[in-house]
């Protein structure tokens, strides 16, 4: 009984290593997953948001060299 209680309790001790080895690995990927976003967020849809308030003051700095 007592060599069974051992047994158990060794793969107990595995099997808590083993979830916090997940845990570990499942933090590592939310933090990627974040940045991942934020990048996004400041690569994609910053620029696309402040465009259409740029692009006049662009367009009207813009002259015709022909005059037409």
């Amino acid at each position: 009984m007592n060599e069974q209680l051992d047994r158990i309790e060794i793969k107990l001790a595995e099997l808590e290593g083993k979830v916090d080895q997940a845990y570990q690995s499942s933090e590592k990927m939310r933090q990627y997953m974040l940045w991942g976003f934020w990048i996004t967020v400041g690569v994609i849809v910053l620029p696309l948001l402040i465009l259409p308030v740029l692009l006049p003051v662009f367009l009207g700095s813009v002259t015709i060299p022909a005059g037409l």
